[in-house]
């Protein structure tokens, strides 16, 4: 599938699944893969699990097709799941961080930076002004991507080894970092959530913000995103 870079990736690995799925699911455990694999892309996780030794899923109906590929799994559409898909996806709950790698990263990138004085303003409104002369990049993914509005002057994404707030409201497709006196290079990523360094477990201060589960955040964000697999 071509992406466009204009766009952040839902980036999944598939790596962080097999190994939560080989640590979390005994033999014959039912494992819980609605809401598109909860967001991760059911026919994908479906894959993974079934090299993993997984026998058991509970799907949508629209993914039992799917799940009926692999000879050897046991496809049901309802009852209850015996495997946490929080954990089994490395998802952290709204406090706790997730004992596990995320399978699932948001990341964007930078489009452009620019100088901001005392005082300015940046987006929509103008909800934030510079308390200090800085500079800001503009930066790929917004609300059309599942990321919630409310989010803008409240967290924080990952930029290198930095984790930088985002200031003012966040548009359809972009938002805005304040860089609070660093550089960054065009085409440079941006981590909203997920992977191994300071935004790991964004998804659990997005949960406080916005009053919504992280779980529920991965069905919205997966959905509406790019999603791209690696190993």
């Amino acid at each position: 599938m071509t992406v466009s870079s204009a766009l952040p990736r839902v980036l999944l690995s598939r790596g962080a699944l097999d190994r939560a799925a080989r640590a979390l699911v005994a033999p014959g455990a039912r494992v819980d893969l609605r809401h598109d694999g909860f967001g991760h892309g059911a026919a994908d996780v479906l894959a993974v699990l079934a090299e993993a030794g997984v026998t058991d899923v509970i799907v949508d109906p629209a993914d039992v097709a799917a799940a009926s590929a692999h000879a050897d799994l046991n496809v049901q559409t309802d009852g209850e799941a015996d495997v946490d898909p929080a954990a089994l996806f490395g998802i952290p709950d709204a406090s706790v961080q997730a004992p596990r790698e995320p399978v699932m990263s948001l990341q964007g990138r930078v489009l452009s930076t620019k100088s901001l004085r005392a005082g300015e303003a940046v987006s929509y409104g103008y909800t934030h002004r510079a308390a200090d002369d800085t500079r800001v990049a503009l930066v790929t993914g917004g609300y059309a991507q599942g990321i919630p509005r409310i989010l803008g002057n409240r967290v924080r994404v990952g930029i290198g080894d930095r984790m930088l707030p985002i200031v003012g409201r966040i548009a359809m497709d972009v938002c805005v970092v304040d860089l609070e006196g660093g550089e960054v290079d065009d085409g440079a990523p941006v981590v909203y959530f997920g992977g191994r360094g300071g935004a790991r477990d964004g998804l659990a201060g997005w949960s406080t913000v916005s009053g919504l589960t992280p779980l529920e955040m991965a069905v919205v964000i997966g959905l509406h995103g790019q999603k791209e697999w690696t190993a």
